[in-house]
């Protein structure tokens, strides 16, 4: 075999299947090995004479590296994408004369498009990681109490009817009332009840976050966004809501700025976390809930025209306790049942404690209700809860409710109706005369003479 039939440095350059180019000066490919056929999808032969200028501005390739080794004088490496979409990892390297000018330009990449979707794939692997993770986090932390919405009143019947009516589908929902009706209570029943219950309810009270960190704790935040950030950024609640429902709860506390920026949410269902610029998107049931008059924020130019009606699509009205008093004694029996089961204890409430409940004028609503049965079963003694049990603002209204009722007697009249009325109280609590004196803090003969006087078998 001759040498002239043999080139080996174009056997060599021929060799390599990812693409090599050279050029001159001016930018005119000299040689192209036939990979860069394949890469580009063009014969590598038809690449040889043209110029890299005119390559590029015909968008079979961009950037043009050799242009950037001219200007910069030193191995360049980037990612050029070709005609058909494909990504490469190209490298330049200038080659130089004895008098170092640039005479050539070797350039030689790798195709890295699928590496480039699979990193976009373990990106949002790790974007889903971090939003079950905080979820996790969220539920592990946060106690739940697998309270029942109770309603024997035709009130609380309508809107129960309501929900479950506007659960099948995804219209906003503004739950109103005032505090402690049980609005959370009755945004998750309606999650349940919904096509989207096997995802996240996720809760933001939008009263209880700072206002310098609301952005940041409703959208996320990337890694370094701010002074403090976590290395790692943070998965917003927003995120967390994805494919569940994202209950926003005390709508009406948000400040005007922020307002703005849910009500674009509200209207995209996108968003960019803090320091990002990765457009995110999600798919969310959005319910919103206050106890304030959002209409009268609106005259007075306290809160958004343009959000009130998106999220009052559907306004539910929750009444409160005090007009709604059959739901009352249910409400006992449902969580004293609960409580029993939660604290493994029996209690049973005699008829003054229930008398006192069921007259007590809820200000707290069912909020308030249900703490004052836990801490009945908690605290009380005894098995059976008695009015001793009850705290003193209950206890207080129980004299309270006797004078009230003595009112307008003669003071002997009066005396004689207070003291009737203490001696039966003392006998539905306690078993004999001897635990009735001890009670009412005198003789056990005075006690048996009192209730001959007043008939009391």
């Amino acid at each position: 075999m001759k040498q002239t039939d043999w080139n080996e440095n174009e056997l060599i350059l021929n060799s390599l299947k990812d693409d090599l180019l050279v050029t001159n000066r001016d930018g005119i490919i000299v040689r192209a090995s036939k990979g860069s056929g394949d890469i580009y999808n063009v014969n590598s032969e038809e690449l040889l004479g043209k110029s890299v200028y005119e390559l590029e501005l015909q968008g079979l390739f961009t950037p043009n590296v050799t242009s950037i080794i001219l200007r910069d004088k030193k191995k360049v490496t980037l990612v050029q994408t070709t005609k058909q979409g494909k990504k490469l990892l190209v490298t330049g390297i200038p080659v130089k004369d004895s008098k170092g000018e640039i005479v050539r330009v070797v350039s030689y990449s790798h195709d890295i498009t699928e590496l480039i979707e699979v990193k976009k794939y373990l990106d949002s692997m790790e974007d889903e990681m971090g939003r079950v993770k905080t979820e996790l986090e969220m539920l592990r932390n946060k106690h739940l109490l697998t309270e029942g919405l109770v309603a024997k009143s035709e009130k609380m019947q309508n809107v129960l009817s309501t929900a479950v009516q506007v659960s099948d589908v995804d219209v906003n929902v503004l739950l109103l009332g005032e505090s402690g009706v049980g609005k959370s209570h009755l945004a998750k029943f309606i999650h349940n009840k919904s096509p989207r219950n096997n995802g996240a309810f996720i809760e933001v009270n939008c009263g209880a976050i700072p206002d310098h960190l609301f952005e940041a704790e409703f959208f996320g935040y990337e890694a370094g966004a701010f002074t403090g950030a976590s290395r790692n950024g943070k998965v917003g609640l927003v995120e967390l809501a994805d494919k569940g429902t994202l209950f926003l709860d005390e709508i009406g506390e948000l400040s005007l700025i922020h307002q703005v920026k849910v009500l674009k949410f509200i209207q995209e269902k996108q968003f960019y976390r803090v320091g990002g610029r990765k457009l995110k998107k999600v798919d969310c049931r959005l319910i919103a809930a206050t106890n304030k008059d959002l209409e009268k924020g609106v005259r007075e130019k306290e809160f958004r025209e343009d959000l009130y009606f998106r999220l009052s699509v559907v306004p539910i009205t929750i009444p409160p306790l005090r007009d709604r008093p059959e739901d009352i004694f249910p409400i006992i029996t449902h969580f004293l049942q609960q409580f029993e089961k939660k604290y493994n204890r029996t209690k049973e409430l005699d008829e003054a404690v229930t008398h006192s409940l069921l007259t007590h004028e809820w200000k707290g609503n069912i909020r308030e209700l249900i703490n004052m049965i836990e801490r009945l079963v908690v605290t009380s003694p005894t098995s059976l809860v008695t009015a001793e049990h009850l705290p003193q603002s209950l206890r207080n209204q129980e004299t309270q409710g006797i004078f009230q009722r003595a009112d307008g007697l003669i003071l002997k009249d009066a005396l004689e109706y207070v003291e009737k009325e203490m001696l039966l109280k003392a006998k539905k609590q306690n078993r004999t005369t001897i635990e009735m004196a001890n009670a009412l803090g005198i003789s056990q003969p005075s006690v048996v003479r009192k209730l001959k006087k007043y008939n009391i078998q």
